[in-house]
């Protein structure tokens, strides 16, 4: 060996991909520091191996350091391949291992079963509580619905309740059902008079053609009460109780009274509230709308009673209330001109917006506003229906549309130009009479008869003179008889200044009565004609029917 190397230590040899490097520490020689890396399409020869000799070891041959691409590549890819193989094999686990693995998995599985029975414990229990919580929340309803219709009926038995579910009669006159209504201010102790019914109305309900009819009973009409004195029919109710108010209500209107409701002014605004407030439209004369400057006495601060323009105004419970109690008699009012009949007449439009908001699927699908209907009724309204007759009377009651509910003051039931109540002063009160006198009631009912019958006229109420152009005696007479069974209001008869043979009408409605002019063609197959004569003969006549040969009834013939 030469000297040149006997410097040179030995080393452990060490294993990189496969080849065997590091022998020793390689010579110090340029050649070995930096070689040259093959370039790709040009081929090498492959070295010669050279020999290296160490101290007292056996000579040993290494590869050049200089190799070509094809000499290193398959073997590195080769070997690359086979430990990549070699790592995605599962690696064998000895029998404790794989006992502990299996344990493992079993805790595992155990765990999550544990934590799936508690997750279905927590469900059980959640909907359990629902269930409670709903249940008390039925009970609840249960309990305050029985106590509203024990409040409202005085029936404390609780199987009365069932009778929602019976059918009931309803007791009736020919279809018709009459409730008597009345209002007083009682829940109000600050106020006096408060036991006085200042609103007396009577609701009829037609079964049969689902229509129905207000009629508003004036408070200061002079009756005669039960003990056969008189006096205003608003303290009846004090003295006599809701039968003996129905009876003298009975003897005024002629109408058979089948139920009765006394309610307090707190059930018209909480009604009113619990529907989400009302609109109604106000039609007054007056360009400013409608104003009573009467101090709202249930704030006891300020305030008007009413004061609204005309048009739709929105109304909450309180405004309700208040425009309920407005008469427009204090200094300074304007838009009533009727005082209490434009009170009342408020008081049915409003009425009728109850009615109409009630219905509304806003209201009908909101259980919470629907308990503060029954409960606002409940609290303030004392009735002698039965459950079962309220529930029949709810049945027809939301069948009849607003457009077929007419609404009447016994005053103008003949109309804005015929009253049919007079003011008088007795023992020192301002009272209302009868146009035909004291106690007569006969032609107001008469008027009443003939609004309930719903003849085709009845709405209009037009005022008509009859003129017999013929030589048939008692044509005019016989044809008044026929209109007034169809609701028409007839004048007065007469004879024409000269036959004609056929009937002729004159208008006078200005376009007013519209389905009384339509029925009048039909029914005498009339033409419409002018007279001024005949209309200034006859201011107060909406149309004056002049009969012709035409309406003569034909002579009726019988056969062998």
């Amino acid at each position: 060996m030469s000297e040149k190397f006997d410097s040179f230590q030995p080393r452990r040899a060490t294993s990189v991909d496969g080849f065997l490097s590091g022998a020793g520490q390689a010579p110090r020689n340029p050649q070995f520091r930096h070689q040259p890396k093959p370039v790709a399409g040009i081929s090498s020869a492959p070295s010669q191996a050279r020999t290296v000799g160490l101290p007292d070891m056996p000579k040993r041959t290494l590869p050049s350091p200089v190799m070509s691409e094809s000499q290193v590549l398959p073997e590195r890819h080769a070997y690359t391949l086979e430990t990549t193989e070699h790592q995605n094999q599962p690696v064998p686990l000895g029998r404790r291992a794989q006992r502990k693995a299996e344990k493992a998995a079993k805790k595992a599985e155990k765990k999550a079963a544990k934590r799936e029975r508690r997750a279905k414990g927590r469900g059980k229990r959640i909907a359990k509580w629902i269930g409670v919580l709903f249940l008390l929340a039925l009970l609840a309803t249960g309990a305050r619905f029985y106590k509203d219709i024990a409040n409202l009926t005085g029936n404390k038995n609780p199987l009365s309740l069932l009778g929602v579910f019976r059918p009931a009669h309803l007791n009736n006159d020919n279809g018709r059902v009459n409730v008597l209504v009345a209002g007083n201010s009682a829940d109000d102790l600050g106020h006096d008079g408060g036991e006085l019914t200042d609103s007396i109305m009577v609701i009829s309900l037609n079964t049969k053609n689902d229509t129905a009819l207000m009629l508003s009973v004036p408070r200061d009409l002079w009756v005669e009460k039960s003990d056969g004195s008189h006096g205003k029919i608003n303290s009846v109710y004090p003295e006599d109780g809701m039968e003996g108010l129905a009876s003298v209500v009975e003897n005024v209107t002629g109408l058979t009274i089948h139920y009765n409701a006394l309610v307090n002014y707190t059930a018209f605004k909480d009604l009113v509230d619990a529907v989400g407030g009302i609109s109604i439209t106000i039609q007054s004369d007056d360009p400013r709308g409608i104003y009573d400057p009467s101090l709202d006495y249930t704030s006891r601060n300020c305030c008007a009673l009413a004061k609204y323009p005309n048009g739709q105004v929105n109304l909450t419970g309180k405004q309700a209330l208040n425009l309920a109690r407005a008469r427009g008699d204090a200094y300074g009012s304007y838009g009533f001109p009727d005082a209490d009949y434009t009170r009342t007449k408020h008081q049915r439009e409003m009425l009728l917006s109850i009615k109409t908001k009630a219905s509304s699927p806003s209201v009908v699908a909101n259980p919470l506003k629907i308990g503060n209907l029954v409960s606002a009724v409940g609290d303030n309204v004392r009735t002698n229906l039965q459950v079962n007759e309220l529930q029949a009377l709810y049945y027809y009651g939301k069948r009849v549309d607003n457009s077929k509910i007419d609404s009447y003051n016994i005053n103008s039931l003949k109309g804005d130009k015929a009253y049919m109540l007079g003011g008088d002063m007795i023992a020192g009160q301002s009272v209302q009479i009868p146009a035909a006198g004291i106690d007569d009631f006969s032609e107001i009912q008469a008027q009443i008869k003939k609004v309930f019958s719903a003849g085709p006229l009845v709405k209009e109420n037009a005022g008509i003179v009859i003129l017999n152009g013929t030589d048939a005696v008692g044509l005019a007479k016989q044809q008044k008889n026929k209109l007034f069974e169809q609701g028409a209001d007839v004048l007065s008869v007469a004879d024409a200044l000269a036959n004609q043979p056929n009937t002729t009408i004159i208008d006078n409605s200005e376009g007013k009565k519209p389905n009384t002019l339509a029925y009048l063609k039909k029914t005498y197959k009339a033409t419409v004609v002018t007279n001024p004569t005949l209309t200034a003969n006859y201011p107060a006549a909406d149309f004056i029917l002049i009969l012709g040969e035409s309406a003569v009834p034909k002579p009726s013939t019988s056969s062998q």
